[in-house]
């Protein structure tokens, strides 16, 4: 079975947002998304709103809701108080935990499951108790012992933060012992009963590498790289390309 997609619209938002004016729309591109085949929709929405606005929210889940009942709705973001209710409130198919400072400009790096093992647990089990699947950013590389502790806190699944790996795209030496490190920490997942999802700079031409090392990808989420294909092919042909290349 291939990795399902979900697109990630934060750079579709951050594009609008330059100017005070309702386009580029992003539940009409969504909309085109999901008719070409994407499984789900992504947003990460941040406590400055740079990208997405919380007022987007019921307009994202109303889209899926009434128009793509078997898709997905997926919200990532650090799990302050105010980001659980929003969650809460918006009741997302899944929720993808991230340890990020509200200062990033992007998602840099993975959850500490040692360390925040604790922390994780209280917050996974408010969010199962809503019904909600979680999963929790993840780095790339990780040992048996982090992966039983990230099992610890009752998630779904991780999201393996592929970023490094995108970011050797000019050089196959570097790319294959990031690949083998993403595969190793995927499969110690897997065994633990963890599902496995990825993302972060994945494009149409690292994926299939990926999706060969990782036979039991879940889920890969895609925001920059797919932006910017959309500009030359157009969202619904983009769409299907990288449908394409999970495998």
């Amino acid at each position: 079975m291939s990795a399902r997609l979900s697109v990630n619209i934060n750079a579709i938002a951050y594009l609008r947002n330059r100017r005070d004016l309702p386009w580029p729309s992003l539940t009409h591109l969504g909309r085109i998304a999901l008719a070409a085949g994407a499984h789900g929709l992504t947003v990460h929405p941040r406590p400055d709103e740079r990208h997405i606005r919380f007022s987007d929210l019921p307009d994202i889940r109303a889209l899926i809701d009434d128009e793509f009942p078997g898709a997905e709705f997926n919200i990532e973001g650090y799990p302050s108080e105010d980001f659980l209710a929003l969650v809460e409130r918006h009741e997302p198919e899944q929720v993808t935990l991230v340890p990020d400072d509200p200062a990033q400009p992007t998602s840099d790096h993975g959850w500490d499951f040692i360390a925040d093992q604790r922390y994780l647990r209280e917050t996974v089990t408010r969010l199962k108790f809503k019904g909600l699947r979680v999963s929790l950013f993840s780095e790339p590389d990780l040992d048996e012992r982090a992966i039983t502790a990230a099992k610890a806190t009752g998630a779904d699944r991780i999201e393996l933060y592929t970023g490094p790996y995108g970011s050797c795209h000019d050089d196959s030496v570097r790319s294959a012992k990031s690949l083998q490190k993403l595969a190793k920490t995927a499969a110690l997942a897997k065994e633990a009963g963890l599902g496995v999802n990825a993302g972060h700079d994945l494009t149409v031409a690292n994926l299939p590498a990926l999706a060969q090392a990782i036979p039991h990808l879940l889920e890969v989420s895609i925001g920059h790289g797919l932006t910017a294909d959309a500009l030359e092919f157009g969202m619904a042909q983009t769409v299907r390309r990288f449908v394409s290349a999970c495998g």
